[in-house]
């Protein structure tokens, strides 16, 4: 496996990839509260625009995609971080997604494990992210790899259906 910048050839990989992903949340357990504006065709264009959409390839089919950048796409101010870190000291983890049919093979670890050695070999000190308070797969992944617990914040998002998010922190 490998994990590498998306670029437009991966596009409609990708998006297709979440789509697969938000169709097999809402009918079983939606933990992330996705739906299908979020993660969007639209975004993912910007995200590979912006040099920050990552795919994972398994033998040249798209497994699984996150994106990864200096930008928290909300109120980060408001974690009870272990470091104080001004923007471009960290980076943050979005919209990581496994292909359903591909899940239990360690994908999401992977995909982590390579985040981890991005942010280090750019010199980060830390990667943070966000995550919707009732989303326990995503929690033990994340604790897994090190990432602790910084706090349950309205990170002002405006999104009715998701007042506070759970915020997550590895210090590198």
């Amino acid at each position: 496996m490998e994990l590498i910048k998306c670029d437009d050839s991966h596009r409609e990989a990708v998006t297709e990839l979440y789509h697969r992903s938000i169709e097999y949340l809402e009918s079983t357990v939606n933990y992330p509260k996705w739906n299908p504006g979020h993660p969007s065709d639209k975004g993912v264009r910007k995200a590979i625009e912006n040099g920050t959409q990552y795919v994972c390839l398994d033998n040249g089919e798209a497994v699984g995609a996150l994106v990864l950048s200096e930008d928290p796409e909300g109120f980060y101010e408001a974690g009870e971080w272990s470091v104080d870190l001004e923007r471009g000291e960290f980076l943050i983890i979005h919209v990581l997604a496994v292909d359903p049919d591909k899940g239990q093979r360690g994908i999401g670890g992977f995909m982590v494990e390579r985040c981890i050695d991005i942010a280090r070999r750019g010199g980060y000190k830390a990667i943070r992210l966000d995550v919707v308070p009732g989303n326990i797969p995503a929690k033990k992944l994340y604790a897994k790899y090190g990432f602790t617990y910084a706090g349950r914040k309205d990170l002002l998002k405006n999104i009715d259906f998701i007042p506070l998010f759970d915020l997550y922190e590895l210090v590198l």
